[in-house]
């Protein structure tokens, strides 16, 4: 009988290539299931766990530390997904099972506010073990048939000030909880409001900076 690989083994055997700003999946275990894809990372959910294992690019390959350790700091919150270990390109991290905000706009699924008080009392039990919450989005946010939990810390150490989830709070109270306001919004309609969002934040800190 051949013996499990450990997490950390099955994370050495994933090999990805970079090819300008490009990165592909060049060997895969059979153990893994991609699952997502982001801006500096892959993650793959180990078959038969409820564990996944984020494999950074190998040009992002500093961040697995730096947000490695970052939810460890968080591991009392259980709002935040759990870390399990992480290594000098991965991390292994709980598998969280439900939608994020963005999925929930799109398919409709309704926002209560709870999530809003949830997310609010996280932020603030990161700022009491000494960590800046930052980059606070709808695709790091998940509704869960238990709950809210928060996933994507790495830039949690930021020291400048970010006020997109007020920015989000102020949407929900003004905008979205409105009876008029529709509950089911297109992808393309979102990506075009956050490429806006972002262009103005860009060039609110190019003026400031």
């Amino acid at each position: 009988m051949t013996p499990l690989k450990t997490d950390a083994e099955l994370a050495q055997l994933i090999q990805l290539k970079e090819t300008g700003f490009v990165c592909t999946i060049e060997h895969l275990p059979s153990e893994l299931d991609l699952i997502g894809t982001g801006r500096s990372a892959f993650v793959f959910r180990i078959r038969g766990t409820d564990r996944v294992i984020k494999k950074f690019y190998p040009s992002f390959r500093t961040l697995a530390d730096l947000e490695g350790s970052i939810y460890a700091q968080l591991t009392d919150f259980p709002t935040y997904a759990q870390v399990y270990e992480y290594g000098a390109d991965y991390i292994v991290l709980e598998y969280i099972e439900g939608q994020t905000l963005f999925e929930c706009l799109v398919s409709g699924t309704f926002i209560p506010e709870s999530v809003l008080t949830t997310v609010d009392t996280a932020l603030a039990q990161a700022r009491s073990v000494g960590l800046n919450p930052s980059d606070i989005h709808l695709r790091n946010i998940l509704l869960t048939a238990n709950g809210t939990r928060i996933i994507d810390v790495a830039r949690f150490r930021q020291t400048e000030p970010c006020t997109q989830w007020d920015d989000l709070k102020k949407a929900y109270h003004y905008v979205y909880a409105k009876p008029f306001f529709p509950k089911k919004l297109s992808e393309t309609f979102l990506n075009t409001i956050a490429d806006v969002y972002k262009g103005r934040l860009f060039e609110s800190i190019r003026k400031t900076g």
